[in-house]
């Protein structure tokens, strides 16, 4: 009878045997079994991406080893995706058989990959669509999609690697950029390659060379030129018209795991001399001398985030940020910014050349830190937070730049700029006959303007946290910049000391300017607005209210009455477009009158003006001065009138 003991045994010689004769039965099957797996893999490129996928030759080498030649993935009516003509690799059969494969050893030889788009289209327009079959609860959770996705990246990245002559391409119409190596060796996780990089419009060779460990998850990169010059940032200098550059680059993941359901994924990346030139940035190039980024990026099933202990250096500038994804319940968007205590003059002095051009030159005392706190829920827009502070410590400017805020409180010249063309030259001071002290201005064109404009503006420090959060609520909701917030001190800073050009440059420059001209007291504010009256546009060529004034009504700024300063007040936003609010009889056209009348309301519901106030003011605007000039009217019932306007010369 046999025991216990005796029966394991038995269990275990059996279940051996099978293991051996399933073993040898993979090892003497295994090109069956190879070629079974390329034909699956061809069946899916036809089925899913309709595509041609062919192998001339596949073997195996050895226990493991696997050999192909002639590998070649062509989009039907496309041009060819890849090209490979020698591959040589380790697969485990048991990773072959399930479809998780680890690549341990690559080989590749003589091959290229390239991304084409022409008149007949993209060859790769198939691998962008999603899956159909994906399901919605597994696609909202974050942490498993991102997690599942960069292990199957970094298994198929080989632990050793040994490429020659492969080239990856970029064909966008008549722009094309090509990165050739000749030889890349990746061996003990040390990881060296040069890459030659042709373009349209330049050639060059890059260094890579560092630590990869694709197996731990862990890689430490550096990206150089092969001599003093910068490396040029391909394609986006002919795609777009941004020329980019820079010495360096260093890349490192420390960290990529799942801890409690949550991805983490920590490490840096830094820059030095990153070079930027772009109309829409800034008229010459900006140059950022140092930059590095510590992140630390967060996962779950139903949010991404950085997390606040992410830090990012910009020379001496250092900011902690956090900014959150979260779908739990509604649609949220979180950005928080601590930005560290710190020297007034290392703020300045760490600013990109070539962005602040107004601030080269300034000098500063005491120190400063920053907060902001913004949240957007997309389901619920006006419960939007934002929340921006600034604590000083003695903080004072001890010497200008080029913009002088200080010559607000004196005579000077001013010259608009139109398309980069200075204009002709405006004196602001009583040296000028057309400039009108504030207490020489009707008080209704003074109440009507700042009802329009900003309402608030006696009481503000130059920016309305209020209005920021509404024109942020409409920007989101139309899904483009539809709505500004500017304040008269924002426009006065642009008018005096800046172009009208629309970068980000002037628009950076202009939010730090009226910030040092509001919290340092540099002029009051019956003077900005003294200035803002004498120099803003009012019509075509048409400077300062004393002008314009005798240019609409030929009247003195005193004289104006509560009609015509609400027509005053509501051309400020596009003053050469005057024209339009009128008929060819030269009548107001409706809108305009609701719009004067909305203006008007408002200032009855805020006490600016009484109802006496509008009695005789029902009678239609009448343009009377050389204005009447620019009207399209088709008739000019008044002859005598008409020789006048023709006679007449308003010159400046």
């Amino acid at each position: 009878m046999s025991t216990k003991k005796q029966k394991f045994f038995l269990f275990l010689k059996i279940f051996g045997s099978v293991v051996i004769l399933a073993v040898a039965g993979l090892y003497f099957f295994r090109d069956t079994l190879l070629q079974k797996a390329i034909a699956r893999a061809g069946s899916k490129f036809e089925r899913e991406y309709d595509c041609n996928f062919s192998v001339g030759k596949a073997s195996f080498t050895g226990l493991s080893g696997v050999e192909l030649s002639g590998i070649v993935l062509v989009p039907k009516e496309a041009d060819t995706l890849l090209s490979v003509e020698k591959i040589k690799t380790n697969v485990n059969l048991l990773q072959l058989i399930t479809g998780d494969i680890q690549l341990q050893k690559l080989e590749m030889k003589n091959g290229f990959i390239q991304l084409v788009k022409n008149e007949n289209g993209r060859n790769f327009d198939a691998f962008l669509k999603r899956d159909k079959n994906e399901k919605t609860n597994e696609s909202r959770n974050y942490a498993r999609r991102a997690y599942r996705i960069l292990s199957k990246l970094l298994n198929l990245v080989p632990t050793e690697m040994a490429l020659e002559n492969l080239s990856f391409r970029i064909v966008d119409m008549q722009r094309y950029v090509t990165m050739h190596i000749d030889n890349l060796q990746l061996e003990n996780h040390q990881l060296q390659t040069a890459i030659n990089v042709k373009t349209n419009t330049f050639s060059q060779k890059w260094n890579i060379m560092g630590f990869a460990d694709p197996r731990d998850r862990k890689a430490d990169l550096k990206f150089s030129n092969s001599d003093t010059t910068k490396i040029l940032v391909p394609y986006i200098d002919e795609r777009f018209g941004l020329k980019s550059s820079f010495d360096n680059i260093h890349l490192n993941l420390e960290k990529l795991d799942m801890e409690s359901g949550e991805l983490h994924i920590d490490g840096f990346a830094s820059i030095s001399n990153f070079t930027v030139n772009h109309p829409k940035i800034a008229q010459k190039d900006v140059v950022i001398k140092n930059a590095r980024f510590d992140y630390r990026f967060l996962l779950g099933s139903d949010f991404i985030s950085l997390d606040s202990t992410s830090t990012a250096q910009l020379n001496s500038i250092k900011i902690h940020p956090f900014a959150e994804y979260n779908t739990e319940e509604d649609t949220i968007y979180k950005l928080k910014i601590n930005m560290e205590k710190m020297k007034a003059q290392d703020f300045i002095g760490s600013l990109p050349e070539g962005l602040f051009t107004h601030f080269e030159g300034m000098e500063a005392e005491g120190d400063f830190d920053y907060k902001l706190n913004f949240k957007y829920n997309k389901n619920k827009p006006n419960a939007l937070v934002f929340d921006s502070k600034i604590n000083k410590e003695n903080l004072k400017i001890t010497k200008y730049g080029q913009a002088n805020l200080s010559k607000l409180n004196e005579g000077f010249t001013y010259r608009a700029m139109e398309n980069g063309v200075p204009q002709r030259a405006i004196l602001v001071s009583s040296a000028n006959p057309d400039y009108t002290p504030l207490d020489q201005i009707a008080p209704y064109l003074e109440k009507a303007v700042l009802t329009s404009e900003d309402p608030s503006f006696f009481n503000h420090r130059g920016f309305i946290n209020e209005a920021f959060k509404q024109s942020i609520v409409k920007n989101i909701r139309t899904k483009k910049f539809s709505r500004g917030a500017s304040t008269i001190s924002m426009q006065l800073v642009k008018n005096v000391f800046l172009t009208r050009e629309k970068t980000l440059s002037r628009k950076l420059e202009e939010i730090l300017l009226v910030y040092i001209l509001e919290n340092n007291r540099i002029a009051s504010k019956s003077r900005m607005l003294e200035v803002y009256f004498n120099v803003i546009e009012w019509g075509p060529n048409v400077y300062g209210i004393g002008e314009a004034a005798r240019f609409y009504f030929n009247k003195k700024p005193i004289d104006l009455n509560l009609n015509e300063c609400l027509f005053l007040a509501s051309i400020v936003p596009k003053p050469k477009k005057f024209m339009w609010q009128f008929d060819g009889q030269g009548n107001q056209k409706p809108y305009a009158e609701k719009h004067q009348a909305f203006i008007r309301n408002l200032m009855l519901r805020r006490a600016l003006i009484t109802a006496d106030d509008t009695i005789g003011q029902s009678f239609p605007i009448y343009v009377s001065g050389y204005a009447r000039s620019f009207l399209k009217l088709k008739v000019v019932k008044d002859s005598i009138a008409a020789d006048s306007l023709v006679t007449d010369e308003f010159d400046f």
